[in-house]
């Protein structure tokens, strides 16, 4: 997720923290290198032309103006206006009451269906309202079936109707809820495989006749400026409230993410990084332009954290890491609890300054099986002190495990590696992140 784009900025803005001095011409020549890396990004040209425009005219103005740490005050500038073309406000849904009713629209394989289950999934979660799914997608082949084998893995009651009138199943979809005490109505409308009359008109016909208070377009990220194009069109048509965007973890260059709000006026609500119903979170445009600047975002990893980390777990660990008590035993319990909250890749990226301290570190997470083995195949002796490990232990470890020994030297190496990052983040060293992350969590 937004690979291409943030490896392209940082490498710029490394380039004028480096600089003594900054001038109009030499900031110019940076914008250059920001403008292609945004355009290979797949960002949208026009974004891309007022993004630069606005960052240049800043950038000159406040160096000329202040004189104090320039390189600082650029990424500083590149950090806002990221924030302002990706929305200035977070996203979510705030719930009516007694009944909120959400429609959702799109494109044909924008992973409407499974949008509508992690939503009813994670506004439950959040608000305490009993969702009703309504299928009302009658033209796609299995559709109603797969949106009532979504709604049981989310646990949400699926409403079908009669199955052929797809505005005559959202209207009888909302009065079952007004009826039955449900909280939260979410509609799955039909998608096509490209924007048509006969699809708005049935979509405004929706509109019309149950009066939703979110009109959510769901976007496949993949299709890039695709996905701008058709979210302009539902936005003219439909007047949406905001945006999802679906397959982010398949899209390495993420210039949707930034065009969509500058084309559209409307807000990036919820981006979702997997199939997993779990997998979808609110989007807040200051926590994705730090991510994208490498700055980590502290605030969505606690949020992560609190949802698969034990009060007494927290505690414990937080404990040992004062004391670099630190075992193999703990490098594999925090690796499988990273594991829960999301891709370690992504996850990494949210510790301010660890995707640069762990660029090194040979770690993938196809060997998370494997280090569970080598670990399990470990006196409790060697998990607590592997200084102890020579080649005849090696030896015995890999036999155990099914592995090499040149595998069980390169994990306690990776080890050693963990123990000092973690020693360093528990005195705040890497940006403050471990006091914040293991002292300031409400459970702690």
């Amino acid at each position: 997720m937004f690979d291409a784009l943030s490896e392209g900025l940082q490498s710029v803005l490394d380039t004028f923290r480096s600089r003594g001095v900054l001038t109009s011409e030499n900031i110019k020549e940076g914008m250059k290198a920001v403008r292609l890396s945004m355009l290979e990004a797949d960002v949208s040209y026009q974004v891309v032309k007022q993004f630069i425009g606005r960052v240049e005219e800043r950038a000159v103005g406040e160096i000329q103006l202040k004189g104090v740490n320039p390189g600082q005050q650029v990424v500083k500038i590149v950090h806002d206006e990221l924030i302002h073309i990706m929305g200035d406000s977070g996203g979510g849904i705030q719930p009516e009451q007694p009944l909120t009713i959400v429609m959702t629209a799109g494109l044909q394989g924008s992973g409407k269906t499974t949008t509508c289950g992690k939503l009813a999934r994670m506004l439950r979660e959040q608000h305490g309202k009993r969702p009703l799914l309504v299928a009302a997608d009658v033209r796609r082949p299995a559709a109603i079936e797969q949106l009532e084998k979504v709604g049981a893995q989310a646990d949400a009651d699926v409403f079908t109707g009669d199955r052929k009138n797809a505005i005559t199943i959202c209207r009888d979809g909302v009065k079952h809820a007004r009826k039955n005490g449900y909280g939260m109505v979410i509609l799955d409308t039909s998608g096509r495989l490209h924007v048509d009359d006969d699809l708005m008109k049935e979509l405004e016909m929706i509109n019309s006749k149950v009066g939703p208070h979110e009109i959510l377009l769901v976007c496949d990220a993949i299709t890039g400026q695709d996905a701008v194009t058709s979210a302009h069109e539902f936005n003219r048509r439909l007047e949406i409230t905001g945006v999802v965007l679906t397959k982010l973890d398949g899209d390495a260059r993420g210039g949707a993410a930034l065009s969509i709000r500058t084309i559209t006026g409307k807000p990036i609500k919820y981006i979702c990084t997997g199939e997993k119903l779990d997998q979808i979170e609110e989007f807040h445009p200051d926590r994705m332009a730090s991510r994208i600047l490498g700055m980590g975002d502290v605030v969505s990893l606690v949020e992560k954290a609190e949802k698969v980390i034990e009060k007494e777990e927290a505690e414990k660990m937080a404990e040992k890491l004062s004391k670099a008590e630190f075992t193999l035993d703990d490098f594999l319990t925090q690796i499988q609890q990273m594991r829960k909250m999301g891709p370690m890749k992504d996850i990494m990226k949210m510790i301010p300054g660890m995707n640069k301290q762990l660029k090194n570190l040979d770690f993938d997470e196809r060997e998370i099986t494997r280090i569970e083995a080598i670990i399990q195949s470990m006196t409790p002796e060697e998990r607590k002190n592997p200084d102890v490990i020579k080649k005849s232990r090696r030896l015995r470890i890999a036999g155990g495990s099914g592995s090499q020994s040149a595998d069980v030297s390169r994990l306690i190496k990776d080890f050693r590696q963990m123990q000092k990052m973690m020693k360093k983040m528990m005195s705040g060293g890497i940006g403050g992140f471990g006091k914040q992350l293991f002292g300031n969590m409400p459970f702690t």
